[in-house]
């Protein structure tokens, strides 16, 4: 992977930003997002953050390379600590855990005013970051679902202003599976949410097996409605 062959996952990514924009991406790595997108013209410039030493030296090193050093501008800090307000109106987060994304958000929240767009990546519990965009007056306005090298992952891009996606008798649920990729039924959301019923029948066993206390019984009842609901989702007929 370098700026001009991306992964499948960040080309994804990179698709869902604006052209013109100024963006910045957090958890940069080797900035290949950023140089990906000046060098085919989607932004005007860039932010790369990492907060880690080696992938901040390689970012560096990147946008040293490529001579990108006016337009991309790489800092070393912790989530959204790299900005200042004003500075970008797109933040990509791609290749983090959904409480991770939702941990930089929320402790970077003085620095979304003027952010336009939110596109993230996370490699798993993307329920979690649609919770967030939900309660933070974030419109979800897209949702892809591929697979890589043998893992799935998920992209949620999401704007200011738009209609709710969501349904009020099917919320909870499109909080989970997500109402874009819900409606998509693609294979590989298919592959993944049957991977994860798989898990939960398994869990819901060792519930069976264990001692039937008011917790263990309630968990359990919980746990046969989630299974219940998400078979029925993937019963629809396209």
């Amino acid at each position: 992977m370098n700026e001009t062959n991306l992964s499948k996952r960040l080309t994804l990514v990179a698709e869902q930003i604006p052209p013109g924009s100024t963006i910045a991406d957090i958890g940069s790595d080797h900035a290949y997002l950023p140089c990906y997108a000046l060098k085919h013209g989607l932004i005007t410039s860039a932010i790369a953050g990492e907060v880690n030493e080696g992938p901040f030296q390689s970012a560096v090193e990147q946008v040293r390379k490529l001579n990108y050093t006016d337009e991309i501008s790489v800092r070393k800090g912790n989530g959204l600590q790299v900005l200042n307000k004003g500075e970008v109106d797109v933040i990509t987060i791609a290749g983090m855990g959904g409480p991770l994304i939702v941990s930089i958000l929320e402790h970077g929240r003085e620095k979304l005013p003027g952010i336009k767009r939110l596109i993230l990546q996370p490699n798993v519990a993307a329920n979690q970051i649609r919770v967030w965009l939900e309660e933070n007056n974030w419109i979800l306005i897209n949702e892809e679902i591929i697979e890589e090298d043998g893992v799935i992952y998920e992209i949620l891009t999401a704007d200011r202003e738009g209609n709710s996606p969501y349904s009020e008798e099917k919320r909870n649920l499109e909080l989970l599976l997500g109402p874009f990729l819900m409606e998509k039924r693609s294979d590989i959301f298919l592959k993944k949410w049957k991977s994860e019923l798989t898990s939960w029948k398994e869990i819901v066993q060792q519930f069976e097996k264990a001692k039937q206390t008011n917790e263990v019984v309630e968990k359990k009842k919980q746990l046969l409605e989630k299974i219940n609901e998400v078979e029925e989702v993937l019963k629809w007929q396209n």
